[in-house]
């Protein structure tokens, strides 16, 4: 960096603040150089977290000479398995596992073995996957608003949230493009939207608009309907966000939206399969899904609330018309006429019928009973909470607890650290720094909950008595949250992956 250069250019600011600008630029070198110290010892103490079986279980960098036997692999596999099981099965993750029930699981393994082979791919060799798929997009439309809809409800199986956000925004520039001749798209969107939708644009070439939220993680309207543009492609709203839990107010959003010519798109991954139910339980769930006219598309994850296995969701759109901009076709291809309706070609249709299963084998009942135990575990738990005069909760949820420090000099994250000592894993947020618990059915247990309100109140009382402490993980997310240079948490989290992929 040519300080001297810079300084040069600083002759439009007063003498004092140019002198401020220099100091302050003279000192980066310096302060990069101890954050960069830092970086280093987080990148080990992650390995740390990351890599617990090194050196403690046999690895297999190379492919061995001779195989080892069916029954050693299985034994491995078990061993593993029953490492990790306890923190899940108790109950003490937050989200991740959403039914883990072992009979269930088992009736879920066992459909996906019968169909362990197939691939939707083939239509013609597996026409029964086709049959499935259809249907697992059909229940999902109604229970979200398909009834309330004139046009259909139409969609397709991917494998997870992240896919059918990628889709639904791919199919927004596409349209745009061809209808419209935009070539600089744009999406207007909550900052709490889920980071799938960052990924996309990454993808895709787009450009993300993003709006505030108030600190009960509310957007804000103004700043919303201000945000559109001639460029403008799509519009999205949360039910719930990721982070908070909140429903954004979705009629008033798709309403803009659609006064302006967008396409709206209500992500639901987190809430398709039990915000219905929770309705019909009385709980206060306001217009989220095709109820709503300006609601053009929606995401919905089966692997969540709706116990499916994991590696499936649901994207769906108001019209075929609109549906078809997701597909891919190649007419010219010596290999034959081919044609794919999701990102990948070939698919697992194991988990097709495992999701077809799940859906009906719960059926409604199973849903709704599942719904409520859900919704009265997390009120109980908020209640506890809101009586922790040192945190602060934040927005309104019906299923997810997010919570803050009360006071700025109080660490959040070293009581998710103390929470982590206990046997619980916290997500832990930024933008406010924050702790969140996802309830689900693992979470209902006789016991689950007055555990977590327990340790909640001792590990709140351990970081005031003890307020700082180097390991764990809060040096990291504390790190994340306060770097000057984000070019660093970016490099910080492209070596967590790099660390993730060490043997």
């Amino acid at each position: 960096m040519n300080i001297e250069k810079i300084s040069k250019k600083l002759g439009w600011l007063s003498p004092a603040m140019a002198a401020t600008v220099e100091t302050v630029l003279r000192r980066i070198p310096a302060v990069r150089k101890k954050m960069e110290t830092e970086y280093a010892e987080v990148l080990k103490t992650l390995e740390q977290h990351l890599k617990p079986y090194k050196g403690k279980e046999p690895s297999y960098p190379l492919l061995p000479e001779e195989g080892l036997s069916k029954e050693a692999v299985l034994d491995t596999l078990k061993r593993l398995a029953e490492k990790e099981k306890p923190k899940w099965q108790k109950g003490l993750v937050s989200g991740a596992v959403y039914h883990g029930d072992p009979e269930y699981d088992n009736f879920l393994a066992e459909a996906y073995r019968i169909y362990v082979q197939s691939n939707p791919l083939h239509a013609d060799v597996w026409p029964g996957l086709n049959k499935m798929e259809a249907e697992i997009i059909s229940i999902t439309a109604h229970l979200l608003g398909a009834g309330d809809s004139k046009e259909p409800i139409v969609g397709a199986v991917t494998s997870g949230g992240t896919e059918s956000i990628l889709l639904a925004i791919k199919t927004y520039r596409d349209k745009a493009r061809r209808e419209k001749g935009i070539t600089q798209p744009e999406v207007v969107l909550p900052v709490t939207a889920h980071a799938a939708f960052d990924k996309a644009a990454h993808y895709f070439g787009l450009r993300l608009v993003k709006i505030p939220v108030d600190k009960n993680s509310v957007p804000d309207l103004r700043a919303y309907r201000r945000a559109f543009s001639s460029n403008t492609v799509a519009a999205v709203g949360s039910a719930p966000n990721f982070p908070h839990g909140t429903i954004d107010p979705i009629e008033d959003m798709a309403r803009i939206a659609r006064r302006k010519g967008v396409g709206f798109h209500t992500d639901a991954c987190l809430g398709a399969f039990i915000l219905p139910f929770a309705r019909e339980l009385g709980a206060p769930v306001p217009p989220f899904h095709f109820e709503v006219p300006g609601v053009t598309s929606m995401s919905a994850d089966t692997h969540k609330y709706g116990y499916a296995s994991k590696g499936t969701s649901v994207v769906l759109y108001r019209g075929e018309e609109l549906r078809r901009y997701q597909y891919f076709t190649a007419t010219e291809w010596p290999g034959g006429l081919y044609f794919s309706p999701t990102m990948a070609g070939s698919r697992p249709g194991g988990l097709i019928a495992a999701c077809w299963a799940a859906l009906i084998a719960q059926g409604q009942k199973g849903y709704r009973h599942a719904a409520a135990a859900i919704l009265e575990t997390t009120r109980k738990i908020r209640e506890a909470v809101q009586e922790i005069h040192d945190l602060r909760l934040i927005g309104e949820s019906l299923f997810i607890i997010t919570f803050g420090a009360a006071r700025e000099d109080f660490n959040i994250y070293r009581v998710m650290d103390a929470m982590a000592q206990k046997g619980w894993s916290l997500n832990g947020l930024h933008r406010p720094p924050c702790l969140h618990f996802t309830v689900t059915l693992r979470h209902t247990q006789p016991g689950v909950a007055d555990k977590f309100v327990e340790d909640l109140r001792t590990s709140v009382r351990e970081v005031k008595e003890m307020p700082q402490a180097a390991d764990g993980l809060a040096p990291v997310y504390g790190m994340a949250a306060s770097l000057p240079f984000r070019g660093m948490v970016d490099d910080l989290l492209r070596g967590y992956m790099d660390v993730m992929y060490k043997v």
